[in-house]
């Protein structure tokens, strides 16, 4: 209710543009942005105005509820094929002295070391090699939920499935279909970085084309399941790439209503091919996380990772559309802190979440993959007989 009344307190302010005006008034009446109001969003929308227009559509949604899940992660390399300018985690094959490359023994045992933990998801993304393809992913699904039937597998990237079907002969609707029958949960949105062409070939110019990455989602909603979304932002894309972006991922949520959340992304500019380009403020952050939540009306969920953007601006965003942190870590992947950010060797117990959570006034809700509810923190009391639990960082997805 306080929502809907700043919003309607922000309608009649008198010195606010006209155009400004006309698209607050569209979020209050539940109808879409177009591509250029978007654009328009970026250029002139202050952060106060922004963050009443996406708190609106937020609480209407969710009300104070803000998501997190229980979850590890593995990388099976870092070695990769493909020469992404902006990417400081992954390392050439001719660099292999700097990676790693598990064997499906040592990516299985991974998966048993959790076996007394209550997580719920196993998050497994990384490099591209041709060792790992459809075969071996398709055996590591078998054999994990064979061993734990219910633990969502959550894996790979559509640059992953792309390479591995180009090299099986393979197309994407039976790629897909192999993975779920072998067990596949749900995939990634890791991958998108920026759909335009004119900046994808600057920064990722070998692995698969936006239309790519795109269909291999869509195949994998027309078999009822569900996936992520991205978009690595703050680099040397325009305001209207960004919504470009964002337009190709709510055509597609239109025609399969299939994507759960969206993840912004924010470029982080240590060791790595792009480090001469600064990174954004925590201003813009948080107005394009506002934007995101404006533009994206049929996607359900905005998320931001706290390990990559800090706690505090996390707590921020939280007010910027934002209803889904992810949740607490014991650094079981590099992406971030080899990427510069905040974080290094980020963790939280269950109860520091919590606690982050309820400082700016939203209740913590412990979710499992799909977003069914698992365990509502919200009136819960911690007792020093509680044993924190750690959820484990999930890579981009």
């Amino acid at each position: 209710m306080q929502a809907e009344n700043r919003l309607q307190v922000l309608l009649q302010d008198e010195a606010l543009p006209a155009d400004l005006k006309h698209i607050a008034k569209k979020v209050l009446d539940n109808q879409r942005v177009t591509f250029d109001e978007g654009v328009l969003l970026f250029e002139k929308g202050e952060l106060g105005y922004l963050g009443v227009l996406a708190n609106y559509i937020r609480e209407k949604r969710h009300g104070d509820k803000t998501y997190f899940n229980r979850n590890f992660h593995i990388e099976p390399t870092n070695l990769c094929v493909y020469d992404c300018k902006f990417c400081s985690y992954s390392r050439l094959i001719k660099q292999k002295e700097e990676g790693w490359e598990y064997t499906m023994d040592e990516m299985f045992d991974m998966v048993k070391k959790y076996d007394d933990e209550p997580v719920t998801e196993v998050h497994i993304v990384g490099g591209v090699l041709p060792q790992y393809d459809v075969p071996f992913y398709a055996e590591l699904f078998k054999r994990i939920k064979a061993h734990r039937p219910e633990l969502h597998i959550k894996g790979l990237t559509p640059v992953e499935y792309h390479y591995i079907f180009k090299k099986a002969k393979i197309d994407y609707t039976t790629g897909m279909s192999m993975m779920l029958e072998a067990g596949l949960g749900s995939i990634p949105g890791g991958g998108a970085e920026i759909f335009h062409h004119e900046i994808r070939e600057q920064i990722a110019k070998d692995k698969c084309t936006a239309d790519q990455w795109l269909a291999i989602h869509e195949e994998w909603h027309k078999l009822g399941a569900r996936s992520n979304a991205t978009m690595l932002y703050g680099h040397i894309e325009k305001y209207w790439h960004r919504v470009d972006h964002m337009e190709r991922l709510r055509q597609l949520q239109d025609k399969t209503g299939g994507f759960q959340t969206f993840i912004p992304l924010k470029f982080r500019n240590k060791d790595n091919q792009m480090s001469h380009v600064l990174e954004t403020t925590v201003v813009e952050d948080l107005r394009n996380y506002a934007i995101s939540r404006i533009y994206l009306d049929n996607f359900d969920h905005i998320k931001a990772y706290w390990a990559m953007i800090s706690r505090n601006t996390a707590q921020l965003s939280l007010n910027f559309g934002v209803d889904d942190i992810d949740g607490t870590l014991d650094d079981t992947t590099k992406i971030y802190s080899m990427a510069g950010a905040e974080e290094q060797n980020p963790g939280m117990s269950t109860k520091q979440l919590v606690e982050l959570i309820k400082q700016v006034g939203r209740y913590p809700i412990e979710r499992d993959t799909l977003y069914n509810v698992i365990t509502d923190y919200n009136d819960f009391e911690f007792t020093e007989e509680v044993k924190p639990q750690f959820y484990k960082l999930p890579v981009i997805n």
